[in-house]
């Protein structure tokens, strides 16, 4: 059961939410990035767009380098539900906002791309707004 929050995003109860399977994780760990989509009302895709994500404490997480006004954001915080797809794999994904470990999530995008411009834009405060943690369906 889903219920939602004042500010409109879900709040998934802990019964509900799906983990992730370690081989999962390491592939998601693995891969340079991965292509996310939000639903359209009647449950197909979106467009798939190519982000960078980091796994942290055995959470997938993703940010939106444009902040909010990101097209992809758009469509993912609509319904909070779509798909995430990286190798030869695509899963059905719930999105949650979860800015709880925005330091680490930091850390890890400079950890695993590097320092520089992108880095940055990543982790910048337009794109921390928008922290999603990413669970399996």
């Amino acid at each position: 059961m889903t219920s939602t929050t004042g500010a409109g995003a879900p709040e998934r109860r802990e019964r509900d939410v799906a983990t992730w399977t370690d081989a999962e994780l390491q592939g998601l760990g693995d891969a340079y990035e991965v292509r996310v989509a939000g639903r359209h009302a009647d449950g197909s895709s979106r467009t798939l767009t190519i982000v960078w994500h980091v796994v942290v404490d055995g959470n997938l997480y993703l940010r939106s380098v444009r902040g909010t006004e990101g097209q992809w954001y758009k469509g993912v915080v609509r319904h909070f539900e779509g798909f995430l797809s990286w190798g030869s794999t695509t899963r059905a994904v719930a999105y949650t906002l979860d800015a709880s470990h925005d330091d680490a999530i930091d850390a890890a995008y400079y950890a695993k791309y590097g320092r520089g411009a992108a880095s940055d834009s990543i982790t910048s405060a337009i794109a921390r707004q928008t922290t999603l943690r990413v669970d399996p369906r």
